[in-house]
């Protein structure tokens, strides 16, 4: 995906600290947030491929709870996040050790349909300026509209 170039259906939104996506998918709320709240979905859901594989944490059923998971940068490495948000079926939220949030939101639209949105938010990291010096948050920019696009292709939108 060219930079300037989204998948089909996604809008994105950013500002100083975050950048978010957004997408229509064709299921329920509970189901949408349900795939998204287990880890072991995550390395289908990584839009840059990242994310390998789940090491413990089969789901996450509120704040505080913990999972481990494989990833790939270049380097293989292995990462523990907790959940710092939760609300059943409509929002959660995990950081890592440096403390910036990867937030998804599930919204109930008409029918048996949902927007779901993910956000990179820095505002919460150890060193916001940091991650800035580096080009985030629209460094995630393609990588959180893939996410959501693969969330929507797994309820059958592509």
């Amino acid at each position: 995906m060219a930079n300037d170039q989204l998948p089909q259906g996604v809008t994105v939104t950013s500002d100083s600290n975050s950048i978010s996506a957004s997408i229509e998918v064709d299921a329920a709320p509970g189901d949408v947030f349900d795939y998204i709240r287990r880890p072991a979905n995550h390395s289908a859901i990584s839009g840059d491929h990242t994310v390998r594989d789940n090491r413990f944490g089969p789901e996450l059923l509120g704040a505080g709870d913990k999972f481990g998971m494989n990833m790939k940068l270049g380097v293989p490495y292995r990462i523990t996040s907790t959940v710092k948000e939760f609300e059943q079926d409509r929002r959660i939220a995990w950081a890592h050790f440096n403390g910036h949030r990867w937030r998804w939101t599930v919204e109930p639209l008409d029918g048996n349909r949902s927007r779901v949105t993910e956000t990179f938010d820095l505002s919460t990291a150890r060193f916001p300026p940091a991650l800035r010096m580096v080009g985030f948050p629209a460094r995630h920019r393609n990588n959180v509209a893939k996410s959501v696009a693969n969330v929507a292709a797994h309820f059958g939108r592509s």
